[in-house]
């Protein structure tokens, strides 16, 4: 079995560990706000193809993520190509029943522009869904690579460039830094201080947080 065989198996197929805690955490997502099939959701950072195969469909969806979606967009979606920490006005004046952002505040680029996503969150909807992998989980979840996220920028390219298990490997080390200082995990402090009225919950693996969700209901 080839390594990115073992990642395919262990994260990214169908029915494996990680397809079943995204399974897990759409459940939980359901369950917390019981209208969700009759809510407008704004995402940021997302992808129509997330929703898609969701059990439980919001009747509206708007995605904001940087990167352009491919693809017809189905009738319930609607897809803008722009940055979550600066939103243009014509989206920044509308509201909407949630914000729900998975896997993106890391990836942002600093306390600053974590600052203005949770801005944005707070400003769009009164309810929120905000997951973000924990910083002390001892699995560097993009690379999946033990204790990674604790060693120094240089010794993180390296890995970056050459650890097995990694989703899209890096031509050279320019690219393997770029995108080492493009993650940024959170802890529990930073998670509260950016949301300070969520309710702060903790998605587990074999015992240990594995990742944070700030939640608020309306």
């Amino acid at each position: 079995m080839g390594f990115h065989s073992l990642r395919w198996r262990l994260v990214d197929r169908p029915g494996s560990l990680g397809d079943r805690m995204r399974a897990r955490r759409a459940g939980w997502l359901a369950e917390q706000f019981p209208d969700l099939a009759e809510m407008s959701v704004i995402d940021l950072g997302g992808r129509v193809s997330s929703w898609a195969g969701a059990p439980v469909r919001p009747k509206h969806v708007h995605v904001v993520n940087l990167e352009r979606e491919s693809g017809d967009v189905p009738s319930w979606a609607e897809v803008d190509h722009g940055d979550a920490c600066d939103l243009p006005e014509a989206i920044r004046g509308r509201r909407y029943d949630l914000v729900y952002s998975n896997s993106v505040i890391e990836h942002v680029g600093g306390h600053e522009r974590r600052l203005r996503l949770a801005e944005a969150v707070h400003a769009l909807a009164d309810s929120h869904w905000v997951q973000t992998p924990y910083r002390y989980f001892p699995i560097e979840p993009h690379w999946v690579a033990p204790g990674m996220q604790f060693l120094p920028a240089a010794a993180r390219t390296t890995m970056a460039h050459r650890w097995p298990l990694v989703h899209s490997r890096a031509d050279d080390r320019a690219g393997a830094l770029e995108s080492v200082l493009w993650v940024e995990l959170l802890d529990r402090t930073q998670m509260r201080y950016y949301f300070p009225d969520s309710t702060l919950r903790a998605e587990r693996f074999a015992g240990l947080t594995k990742s944070l969700i700030a939640v608020r209901a309306a």
